[in-house]
């Protein structure tokens, strides 16, 4: 993992041997975040249940397009069953939980999963919310992902290798925290889909260099599975 500084690569040692199962979300938690997607996103098209899992149990909450977001949201509930491990001094809250924004017609019935190359947005939710629990590590905003190491494209006909956790821009900032009460937030925080290109400009150049890449681009979390590399 790329850090924010964009000084090199992280490599981190995984903390379990073996599988842990999840203790489940409070509800309290899965209720907040429930009325936050339907107060801030638009109707809920469905949720993609995650029956058995490791660590943390990452449900995918479905976002119909509306006029507004003319694209299917994807927003997981369950990464902040557990907090992450931030470093003293960061000021961001320890629990987080994930969106991706894919396009209108993105097929996401369990047929169409069938194929890795219509899947691999959903696991690469679940891979990125089970990340920090599983290293003892924490994801933030211009953390970046490769897909393994040397990074290789997440399905035969994507040229796609890796990601950056980005803020949500097309959305109002009361939108971008889930508000437990209590003092507990959540941070909402947007994955982007980067080609290997860009993977090493923020490796070798840093974050600001990328994030100057994709201001040029105009590019926001709203994913473009056709969009050409920035550099």
């Amino acid at each position: 993992m790329a850090g924010s500084e964009g000084s090199g690569i992280l490599r981190h040692e995984a903390r379990h041997d073996g599988w842990v199962p999840s203790q489940g979300q409070r509800q309290e938690v899965a209720d907040a975040i429930d009325r936050h997607i339907t107060e801030h996103f638009g109707p809920v098209e469905g949720v993609l249940h995650e029956m058995v899992s490791h660590l943390v149990a990452v449900h995918i909450y479905v976002i119909e397009p509306t006029d507004r977001r003319p694209f299917r949201t994807l927003i997981t509930s369950g990464m902040s069953e557990l907090p992450m491990t931030v470093p003293q001094g960061h000021g961001i809250s320890p629990y987080a939980e994930l969106a991706i924004c894919l396009p209108a017609d993105w097929p996401l019935d369990q047929e169409s999963f069938r194929d890795e190359n219509v899947y691999w947005p959903v696991r690469l939710l679940k891979q990125v919310a089970r990340l920090p629990h599983e290293y003892g590590t924490w994801v933030g905003p211009w953390h970046s992902v490769p897909n393994g190491d040397p990074a290789g494209p997440y399905a035969p006909a994507t040229p796609f290798a890796g990601v950056v956790v980005v803020p949500m821009l097309t959305v109002p900032e009361e939108a971008q925290t889930v508000d437990v009460g209590g003092g507990t937030r959540i941070e909402l925080l947007a994955l982007l889909p980067l080609h290997p290109a860009e993977i090493a400009l923020k490796v070798e150049r840093g974050t600001n260099a990328l994030v100057e890449a994709l201001d040029r681009g105009h590019i926001t979390e709203a994913f473009d599975p056709n969009r050409p590399p920035l550099v």
